[in-house]
């Protein structure tokens, strides 16, 4: 974004007294990370009021700043603009600056995966267009504007991630961005604590099309039944599918998985055989609603396979962590739900990549009051002739342990609600340069503190 104050208070409308000819070359909700040329925008919490770090804010490079207008003592002779509410003009400045610029806009939902996808996608398009993409979690209210206004004006490609955690919020996120092509990674359990179901979930996912360009195209998860109901019930919505089942649009098969990543074969909108430097098969889902976009965009079948395997993903996603000990962990310490722990399991317990497997899992949070259910249903998943050692991290996986208890000798699992060294420790008694260590758990579990403990290669 390049934008005079003046034009900014035009998209607002608001008077622009004084320094309307001042350049902002972005927006700033944090003085920390605050650049030159940042429009600062000042929230007003429970706890902490940004209207005192504003000073603060220029002396860091900002070019300019919004105001409450009921907010006392505003600054002096700099370059100010007065508004109502600054979240919700933040949100206006996205919504003009969105409806001006000419880029294709992406949006990326789901339960698990999205980040995920973000990355593959943005990774496998990045070598034939210019691309931008969500950073980090700028995801929600927030986020997405801040991610939209950060836009450079010639980026053909912007990938917006969207997350929410009730009703309404995807849908907001979708009306805001307006995006010419949809994807639903798949529903999972995480948010079950709000939304109370995994039909209510997908419901929630699929708010996304509220916001679809009337050309636009919706991809989603074709073997997950939730989200076929719901695409039935939308005659007139443009979708394609991606998949294990043979109903899709797309299919993967044949999946092959090593240190190096995963080979696979796909049929239907393209055909051949396929590469990510990315474990898991979960990853060559995420991988094929990539495919599928990059060839409604107009790439060649050899485009796409150059694209995809460039793929990235951003830390703590099936993240391969060698030490000098020669033990190799697999950090997905990011987040956790049950389907996304199911995928992990299966894929550790499947690859040939080391003799010895281990489980170092944490707590699953956000799953209402079925969490207990939860927990104790990842017993059915954990094969014992395929795993040698579980380290149990948290008080929710206490539920775990308990039903882990008939399949492990006491020797191969231990449980610990709140100490990482318990668990460093038993790694560095039993594992050697044939283990592969699992990491998983929900973010705040925090789990890859346990990788602070060990030299990395």
């Amino acid at each position: 974004m390049k934008k005079t104050l003046l034009e900014i208070a035009n998209w607002l409308q608001i008077d622009c007294k004084d320094f309307g000819d001042t350049v902002v070359t972005g927006v700033s909700i944090d003085t920390r990370t605050i650049k030159k040329g940042d429009l600062f925008i000042p929230f007003k919490g429970e706890k902490v009021n940004g209207h005192q770090y504003v000073q603060k804010a220029f002396e860091n490079g900002a070019a300019a700043t919004l105001w409450m207008k009921s907010e006392p003592n505003p600054p002096e002779n700099v370059p100010v603009l007065f508004v109502e509410d600054p979240e919700i003009a933040l949100q206006e400045m996205a919504r003009q600056y969105r409806n001006e610029h000419k880029a294709t806009f992406i949006g990326i939902t789901g339960s698990n995966g999205k980040t995920s996808s973000k990355d593959i996608l943005a990774s496998a398009l990045s070598p034939y267009f210019k691309v931008q993409k969500t950073i980090g979690n700028f995801n929600n209210q927030l986020g997405l504007p801040i991610t939209i206004l950060s836009l450079d004006e010639d980026t053909e490609i912007a990938v917006l991630e969207m997350g929410m955690s009730g009703f309404g919020e995807i849908e907001f996120l979708s009306t805001l961005a307006r995006p010419h092509y949809a994807v639903i990674t798949n529903i999972g359990e995480a948010h079950m604590q709000d939304l109370g179901s995994r039909e209510g979930i997908a419901k929630a996912k699929f708010e996304i099309i509220k916001g679809l360009d009337e050309h636009g195209v919706l991809f989603y998860d074709g073997d997950e039944p939730l989200l076929q109901n719901l695409v039935g019930k939308e005659p007139n919505l443009n979708v394609e599918s991606f998949g294990f089942n043979h109903e899709n649009s797309l299919i993967a098969t044949n999946i092959v998985t090593t240190e190096k990543g995963s080979r696979f074969d796909v049929r239907g909108e393209l055909n051949g055989e396929f590469f990510i430097p990315v474990l898991g098969k979960h990853q060559v889902k995420n991988a094929l609603n990539a495919m599928l976009i990059a060839k409604s965009l107009g790439l060649r079948d050899d485009q796409i396979h150059f694209g995809i395997e460039q793929a990235k993903l951003t830390d703590m996603r099936m993240q391969l962590v060698p030490t000098t000990e020669r033990i190799l962990f697999i950090n997905d310490a990011y987040n956790a739900a049950p389907t996304s722990m199911t995928a992990a399991i299966q894929f550790i317990q499947t690859t040939t990549m080391r003799s010895e497997k281990w489980l170092v899992l944490g707590d699953m949070l956000e799953l209402g009051e079925d969490e207990k259910h939860f927990h104790e249903s990842i017993s059915n998943v954990i094969d014992e002739s395929k795993i040698d050692k579980v380290c149990l991290f948290g008080p929710r996986m206490k539920w775990l342990y308990e039903k882990l208890q008939d399949k492990f000798a006491q020797e191969n699992i231990i449980h610990t609600e709140d100490d990482y060294d318990q668990i460093v420790q038993f790694i560095k008694k039993y594992a050697n340069e044939n283990s592969l260590i699992l990491l998983k758990g929900s973010r705040g579990m925090k789990l890859e503190t346990i990788l602070k403990s060990f030299e990395l290669n």
